[in-house]
């Protein structure tokens, strides 16, 4: 095939400018190295804004039910945890991981000058920034960027999805962004990419379709190595039929199965719960609980589950009053939940939300998210927090 007939087939040129086919932009972020250490992170996203003081309930505090006349949790509704905090009873799948000891709860987290801006409270959370700053890369992809400089293989970092979160994009390395491991295979494996592949490799040197170049040999590789590898591990275990634990199913299949990846992302939406909130987060929060004892037992059953942490989390919390209309506004800090069979402490970390303590009616934090972050990275990625999170956090003591 010319190198026209190339152009002329597979992209659109405009204003001097690369316009990369549909087909192949899933495939764009392929451009990454392998490590080979065997800990398995796993990030859940909970988009939204989901509200923590109707997820971990301080039912021991008179101020939650003065606050919350028509959605507080009852006390003798939700699943009590101690004397002051229980669960929202959707997440009664949860309680059993909870008393194995697979799970901790850690309440107030948050960061300073808060922003109750959906899109840039995520890009905080994705990115590790303070609040008055701007980054272009997210802590996973700096991640991938100071501990893949001399790796070969482009699956460090798996994303379940469609499109590819701002938290796996580094500077010089991308996680890929992959629902069906046996799709992306077939797509690799059409007559159409493998005659390019095969016939414009004198091209490799040039700029743009260098880049296009490399990027498909590398796609192709990936392709084949994801899908024959995790093809041999045959997945009885059973999920629910939700879309959230399909992915979970994913990533217990990848794991269980040897894939060599360290970081794998998942997500949950629509917990912008203004209106009418408790049927909604009440569905969502079964779901989400429902597909995590689906996945951590999956994970135990194949001597998986000690070597992965999975940590959720949500872009912020919301107010401690209801509003008008039997929801809740955007708020500030927030629980964050792990999960994993090497917890070193398990069940509540630290003491419940101060409700007298508010600042404009909402929770100040008392944990800094990057402190978490910095956790993880320290002590189970192995790396020094202060050279992802531009600045050293002090670490916590969940693992």
């Amino acid at each position: 095939m010319k190198r026209r007939d190339f152009l002329k087939n597979s992209m659109l040129t405009a204003a001097g400018t690369f316009v990369v086919p549909a087909f192949i932009k899933p495939f764009e972020a392929l451009a990454l190295d392998e490590l080979t250490l065997y800990k398995n992170l796993v990030v859940v996203q909970l988009s939204g804004g989901n509200d923590g003081l109707n997820t971990v309930i301080p039912f021991g505090n008179d101020i939650y039910y003065q606050k919350r006349k028509n959605i507080a949790i009852k006390p003798q509704d939700l699943i009590k945890l101690d004397d002051m905090q229980g669960l929202n009873p959707n997440l009664s799948a949860l309680k059993e991981i909870y008393d194995q000891g697979w799970m901790s709860i850690i309440n107030d987290v948050g960061y300073p000058n808060p922003d109750r801006s959906h899109f840039r409270s995520m890009d905080i959370w994705q990115t590790a920034s303070d609040a008055n700053q701007f980054l272009s890369t997210g802590w996973i992809g700096r991640y991938l960027d100071s501990n893949c400089q001399s790796c070969k293989f482009p699956y460090t970092a798996i994303e379940v999805d469609d499109s590819l979160s701002l938290a796996m994009k580094g500077k010089t390395k991308k996680g890929i962004a992959l629902k069906d491991p046996a799709a992306l295979f077939r797509n690799t494996n059409e007559p159409f990419f493998k005659e390019m592949m095969n016939n414009d490799k004198e091209h490799l040197d040039e700029d743009n379709l260098g880049y296009l170049y490399k990027t498909m040999i590398e796609t192709s590789s990936s392709a084949s190595y994801i899908q024959n590898t995790s093809k041999i591990y045959q997945d009885s275990f059973a999920y629910p039929s939700t879309g959230f634990a399909g992915q979970l199913k994913t990533v217990a299949k990848f794991i269980s199965s040897g894939l060599k990846t360290r970081v794998y992302y998942v997500s949950l939406s629509g917990f912008d719960t203004h209106v009418d909130q408790s049927p909604q987060q009440g569905r969502l929060l079964k779901q989400y609980a429902e597909g995590i004892n689906a996945f951590l037992k999956d994970l135990k059953q194949n001597n998986k589950l000690d070597d992965t942490l999975v940590l959720t989390f949500s872009e912020f919390g919301r107010r401690v009053e209801q509003n008008a209309s039997n929801g809740t506004d955007h708020g500030t800090a927030n629980s964050m939940f792990l999960f994993g069979g090497k917890l070193k402490k398990q069940g509540i970390y630290n003491p419940a939300p101060n409700l007298q303590d508010l600042e404009a009616g909402d929770l100040k934090y008392q944990v800094d998210f990057r402190q978490v972050y910095g956790t993880i990275l320290d002590k189970w990625l192995d790396v020094n927090n202060a050279q992802i999170l531009n600045q050293r956090f002090n670490t916590l003591d969940f693992i």
